[in-house]
């Protein structure tokens, strides 16, 4: 929005990129999760074009800067992983559509491309997120109460796995990528150690000093949500952060129990 230190789409297209800008790192998105908001096509097309139009107007303005910046960080996310409870994906698997969400991380991607020369003077790095936790929003913000009250528990039988990462590691990440000049490409924005939606809640139930017992059916999700956007919580996939690894970048949280640990003692 418009205000003091702030930039505006219709500024970004206009004027381009601000004098001296060394890195471009793009978040925006609507919210998927947002259990207000009801599954429809125009909702859907929101969450679509937030996505692909914001992440086009970054790299068309990266493309026509005379200085370019040194690196452009875009975000996408494990949805681009066919749901398996046995098949591990890296960055490096071949990647089809299969559903919306699929097809969402594939043109996001595909809109963060920069063009000769730009993209031999900027390096672009994609995070592809799990489900971020973070004690102020996303899932997290969802289930505190609940889980406070003791009525927390699994989705299902919780035997799907959750791509998880915690907040400060992806924050650490997105400044990596940006500092290490040999960083560029798809990162796997997920902890490394996998944990299944049992798990998670067993540690988060754990961290508050509460039971986990109560199971949420998966079909309570499939009504609030809509069983397309529900599949993000009721299926899940084994996503390992090879090529993040490998580039050097260390997590401060790699188990679901520090990660949960860290969120409840704050205040």
């Amino acid at each position: 929005m418009p205000g003091p230190h702030n930039m505006s789409w219709n500024e970004l297209n206009a004027k381009g990129l601000p004098k001296d800008t060394t890195a471009v790192v793009n978040l925006a998105g609507q919210n998927v999760m947002d259990f207000k908001q009801r599954w429809t096509a125009g909702f859907k097309q929101n969450v679509f074009n937030s996505r692909i139009n914001t992440t086009a107007a970054l790299a068309k303005a990266i493309n026509n800067s005379l200085v370019k910046p040194k690196a452009y960080v875009t975000m996408s996310g494990v949805g681009a992983y066919k749901p398996d409870p046995k098949k591990e994906y890296t960055e490096c698997n071949n990647l089809e559509p299969f559903d919306f969400f699929s097809k969402l991380v594939l043109e996001w991607e595909k809109a963060a491309k920069l063009d000769p020369p730009a993209k031999n003077e900027c390096r672009l790095v994609t995070i592809r997120s799990g489900v971020v936790l973070g004690r102020d929003g996303g899932m997290i913000k969802n289930l505190y109460l609940p889980f406070f009250f003791g009525l927390g528990g699994p989705v299902g039988d919780g035997s799907q796995y959750l791509p998880w990462i915690h907040i400060q590691d992806l924050v650490d990440l997105i400044i990596y990528a940006i500092e290490n000049d040999r960083v560029e490409g798809v990162l796997n924005g997920v902890a490394p150690t996998p944990c299944t939606n049992k798990q998670f809640s067993d540690a988060f139930a754990k961290a508050m000093n509460r039971p986990a017992l109560i199971p949420v059916p998966t079909f309570v999700f499939n009504l609030m949500l809509g069983s397309e956007r529900a599949k993000m919580i009721t299926e899940g996939q084994i996503v390992i952060p090879r090529r993040t690894q490998d580039a050097g970048f260390k997590f401060n949280y790699p188990t679901v129990q520090a990660a949960c640990e860290n969120i409840v003692k704050q205040k």
